[in-house]
């Protein structure tokens, strides 16, 4: 069994109690891992940046559509070549289509889990619920998010957040999700999260420090928070971290100036598009370049809003059970197509994608027959959930440009090469990161836990 060191608050040395706790030589091996980089992509990334397409996004209609297959399987779109001779896309992806060289495609990710909140949960923690197929409420119990685990094993040293989720909590669809948390771990590990990016208010509000308060101040009232009642919070390491979080905050220009959007040029934010879901991008792109090591980015806030709002973007999710093409057509995939290659070119155009590995993914895929679903709004066919196979990508980080990792089957219903689970796909950002999935992390009892129990993707690497 193997651990990995954890260091102190914002680069402090371990102390001498932890160095006792986790031994000299998982100090030394974690620092090693830290420093290796390797051809199969270990290491490769300071940072991760997940852009999550909450509700279910469908294969055919973005990276894998089936052109040869019968209407009802096809579906009413089209398909476009892409600039990978072979690789073709939905005819409503033409801006991605033509920076297909410059990200790579996982076609054969599958599961068994059927429901939006285990399927969250098994995407964001890299770990299948106890009840799969459900949508349970978020508990303390709870395996920790991926950020989470990172702000355990690895938090930042030169910025006060590891992990941020930005655009959320998301809802699944009128509840919070689990697996955005810090579970067992404490509220202490729980990302920071951020609401809605298009209120300016919400994004820096209460950051500022006051004109009036020296540094010396700010530390003594530091201390002296310290010495007050540990029962603020359930544990005394939820309290520590969330305070430290919040005066490293007051402390840290930087961290402060990434979530200021209003520092970005008025062009930018046009590009990316002065929605929720360009400006959550946008604004992982600021705290990526600020050094945040782990960043997720709702590109919807929730999975299926437009039951509500049918006439509003920003209600929709990627749960498509009737109505699919009209709502691909008119909300969803033009937004995603515009903000998703803008996203791609500026982190490239920054150099950031060198050591920024980008994902974007769902929870599962949709089901391969279109059909009317009658327990759903809506008077057109959609598609029903479907775990057993759909796709993800990645670009980034070493990651092989214009590459397609796995296939379906003619249909797009199961994998027919290289299948991989969520749990695969966790692997792999905490592979990239340096972090060696199969290496264990202590909880605040010292009780060990995995990292994670899937593989890495190192094919994605060559």
């Amino acid at each position: 069994m193997s651990f990995v060191a954890v260091p102190g608050p914002f680069g402090a040395a371990p102390t001498r109690r932890e160095l006792l706790r986790l031994g000299l030589p998982a100090l030394l091996t974690a620092g090693s891992a830290r420093a290796a980089t390797r051809s199969d992509g270990f290491g490769q990334a300071k940072s991760v940046l997940v852009v999550f397409a909450s509700g279910g996004q469908s294969q055919f209609e973005t990276y894998d559509p089936k052109p040869a297959a019968p209407e009802e399987i096809r579906g009413a779109f089209g398909s476009i070549p892409t600039t990978i001779p072979g690789l073709r896309f939905c005819e409503h992806l033409p801006k991605l289509a033509a920076l297909a060289h410059r990200f790579a495609l996982v076609r054969s990710v599958s599961h068994d889990d059927l429901d939006h909140g285990s399927a969250i949960y098994a995407s964001l923690t890299g770990k299948f619920h106890a009840r799969k197929s459900s949508n349970p409420d978020p508990k303390p119990t709870d395996f920790p998010t991926a950020g989470a685990i990172v702000k355990r094993v690895r938090p930042a040293t030169h910025i006060p957040y590891t992990a941020v989720h930005v655009n959320g909590p998301l809802l699944i669809p009128e509840k919070i999700a689990p697996g955005l948390f810090g579970g067992f771990l404490g509220r202490g590990f729980d990302p920071h999260l951020v609401g809605d990016p298009t209120d300016e208010r919400l994004l820096t509000g209460g950051l500022e420090q006051h004109a009036d308060i020296s540094v010396e101040r700010l530390a003594d009232r530091s201390a002296l928070l310290g010495k007050l009642d540990a029962n603020r919070y359930p544990s005394l390491a939820d309290r520590d971290g969330l305070a430290g979080e919040a005066f490293g905050i007051l402390r840290s220009a930087p961290a402060r100036a990434a979530f200021d959007l209003a520092r970005e040029p008025a062009a930018v934010r046009d590009r990316y598009g002065r929605h929720r879901s360009g400006q959550a991008c946008l604004l992982a792109r600021r705290l990526v370049e600020a050094g945040v090591p782990w960043v997720t980015a709702f590109f919807n806030a929730n999975i299926r809003g437009q039951d509500d709002l049918p006439h509003d973007t920003e209600a929709y999710g990627w749960d498509t059970h009737n109505d699919i093409f009209d709502a691909m057509k008119t909300h969803l995939l033009p937004r995603f197509d515009a903000t998703m290659s803008v996203l791609l070119e500026d982190l490239r155009a920054r150099g950031l994608l060198e050591t920024t590995l980008v994902i974007a993914l769902g929870e599962f895929g949709r089901a391969p027959k279109v059909a009317i679903e009658k327990n759903f709004a809506g008077s057109s066919p959609g598609r029903k959930h479907w775990g057993g196979c759909y796709s993800v990508m990645f670009a980034g980080a070493g990651v092989t440009p214009g590459a397609v990792y796995g296939s379906s089957d003619r249909i797009g219903a199961y994998p027919s090469d290289k299948p991989v689970s969520p749990l695969d796909l966790t692997a792999t950002l905490y592979h990239a990161l340096g972090i060696d999935p199969a290496g264990h992390f202590l909880d605040s009892t010292n009780r060990p836990s995995i990292i994670s129990e899937g593989s890495p993707i190192t094919g994605l690497w060559r």
